[in-house]
Order: C-alpha cells, then structure tokens, then sequence
C-alpha cells in the first residue's frame, strides 16, 4: 500500500525541500518506488533532481487544473526507482485558479489526482511550499502523514503552533487519518552552542514526536553539513553526489526509520 508522505512548515530555510529530495532518493535505493511531487513554485525540488524548470513543458500546475493527468508529466531521475512530478514558478498562479472558480472540495484536487498512480509507487513525497496556502492544504489533505523539519536555530519553533493547529483542524474537516510522523531537527552543528540548545528544547519537550534510529532508538538530527548544501547545485540528491557525506547517512537513518514504521 503506498504511503503519501507531506514535508511541510511554512518558515523557509528549513530544509524542507532539502529533506523532500533526499529522503526521496533514501527510499528510492532501498528498493522503494517512490514518486517525489514538487509542489512548490519555486521549483527547487525539481533543481535539485537535474531538471531546468523552464524546459518541461507540462508540470503540476497543469495537473491541478485539470490539463494534464498526472501520469503524464512524471519525470525519470538518475535512481530508476525515483520518479518526479516537476514544478515551475507558474504554479504561484493556482490559487487564483481555486479561488475564482469557487470550486467545491478544491482542498482535495491534488488528493483526487494522486489516486489515479497510487498503485505504481510504495512512497509518495510532496515538497510543500513554505505557506500554508492552497498549496500546502491540497498536500497535508493528499498525504498519510507529514515530517515537519525544523532548524536548529533561533526561532525555530516560530510558527509550529499554527502548523500544528492547521493540521488539527485538516484532521477534524477533511482528512482525519493525518499523521505526524515527526518533527526533524535540521541543519544541527554539534559545534555550536546554539544549535545544540535549541536541539535540547526539541528533545525536552517533543521528544515524543521525534523520529528515533532504528537501532540506537536516538533521535535523527540532520547536520549543518556541506555536501548536503553543495548537492543541489550540481542536481544530484546527496546519496549520488556523496554517498559517505555526514548528510546522506543522516537521510538514510531517516529512510530506515520510516520503513520500519512501515
């Protein structure tokens, strides 16, 4: 049974997209069929995969207004097991397109349009924008379940009390099966004060939400860590950009946790 897994906070700069692509990829090695959907208009997911986002003709804007299927815009990647559902800054335009046509159930479109692969993959990631518009509701009501990434930084908890509370209300109006599966401390430096303070106030008080390793049962941090930041750049997921980096362990303990959940 596929699982639809929701990578959402509406702060930017959490890594959120950074973890969409490469607990995609994590997946995707262990033999998973996975299909990444990049629902954000900035695209960067799509980036990060190698694709230019201006040189696909169709992506998941003409899916969610109903132009395209989704079958018939996913794109192949480097890892045969990983497929991708691309994005393109047209996307900033949908909410007109929900919001002027009155369109009833438009929080379940893109739930609508994933029923139609669901038999084809064993996970579906969606890369949320960093809001919690249209987009980011249509994703958390498509989804099974949601990691929320949260950086090691002040400010950190900004916000997760609205995502949260929006989450409660989705469960309560439109998709009660919603989970979280967890907050993910990101960007975390062992050598820096802050970093490891805040790390600290996660773990004191929602250690009950945070994902844990497989074996040593202690919670997954993914560090501040270069490879993972130069990656993107070169359009390779860090596991094929450097499969030893810091980075890609951090995501495939991530990986590993998930499929044991499974």
């Amino acid at each position: 049974m596929c699982e639809v897994i929701c990578i959402a906070n509406q702060k930017g700069g959490v890594g959120k997209t950074t973890t969409a692509v490469n607990l995609a990829a994590s997946l995707a090695v262990e033999e998973k069929r996975v299909l990444l959907i990049d629902a954000d208009p900035q695209a960067n997911a799509t980036t990060s995969l190698g694709f230019h986002r201006n040189s696909i003709e169709f992506n998941i804007y003409h899916v969610l207004i109903g132009t395209k299927k989704l079958s018939q815009i996913i794109q192949k990647t480097a890892i045969p097991t990983l497929h991708l559902a691309p994005s393109n800054i047209g996307l900033v335009g949908i909410e007109k397109e929900f919001y002027n046509h009155k369109r009833n159930g438009r929080e379940l479109i893109l739930k609508k349009k994933i029923e139609d692969i669901l038999d084809l993959y064993d996970y579906v990631i969606i890369d949320s924008p960093p809001a919690l518009g249209p987009l980011t509701i249509n994703a958390l009501s498509a989804s099974n379940s949601v990691i929320i990434p949260i950086q090691c930084e002040f400010f950190a908890l900004e916000g997760l009390a609205q995502l949260l509370n929006t989450i409660k209300i989705l469960r309560k109006e439109i998709n009660p099966d919603l989970e979280i599966k967890g907050l993910l401390p990101t960007m975390y430096s062992v050598q820096n004060n802050l970093s490891r303070q805040v790390y600290a106030d996660l773990v004191q008080h929602f250690d009950g939400q945070l994902i844990k390793e497989v074996t040593s049962k202690t919670t997954i941090a993914i560090p501040r860590n270069i490879k993972l930041a130069e990656s993107p750049s070169f359009g390779k997921p860090v596991i094929l950009y450097d499969v030893r980096s810091q980075g890609n362990m951090a995501y495939q303990n991530l990986a590993r946790a998930i499929l044991k959940r499974a």
